[in-house]
């Protein structure tokens, strides 16, 4: 049997700093095709970057602008039975407004202890957490 084509994702930890002031606060988007709640992330186009991919995807799914900062560690996962890898990054939010689609019906903001517990996949917090401690030295 032959071995399938592994599937190549990027995507961010979205983060923001409240407008009024304050701590910082997590993107997570809620996908109504699969009912989850997730970190902005997508398949990566012909010819495009892992990074290139990982900000069109946080523009598509969030309606946000973003700088990507340190790369964090990759998510490797089946779907089904191909390998799928997702590239992500800590990326600062840098304006733009949310606008409700197909592919994402609702985005949150919400300060991390609360972002953590509303991700439904297990394989999600570590990243978070990973985020958390990269944007402790940053931020």
């Amino acid at each position: 049997m032959p071995k399938s084509s592994p599937i190549h994702a990027a995507g961010a930890v979205l983060w923001r700093r409240p407008p009024y002031g304050g701590a910082l606060e997590i993107a997570v988007i809620h996908r109504p095709r699969y009912d989850d709640w997730s970190l902005p992330k997508g398949k990566l186009k012909r010819g495009e970057s892992a990074a290139e991919a990982a900000v069109r995807e946080v523009a598509e799914e969030t309606g946000m602008a973003c700088v990507l900062g340190p790369e964090l560690p990759p998510c490797r996962y089946l779907v089904g039975a191909r390998p799928k890898e997702v590239r992500y990054w800590v990326a600062e939010a840098a304006g733009g407004e949310f606008v409700p689609g197909r592919e994402v019906d609702r985005m949150r903001w919400l300060p991390p202890a609360m972002a953590r517990l509303r991700l439904t996949h297990d394989r999600d917090r570590p990243l978070l957490d990973a985020a958390l401690r990269t944007l402790s030295g940053i931020v």
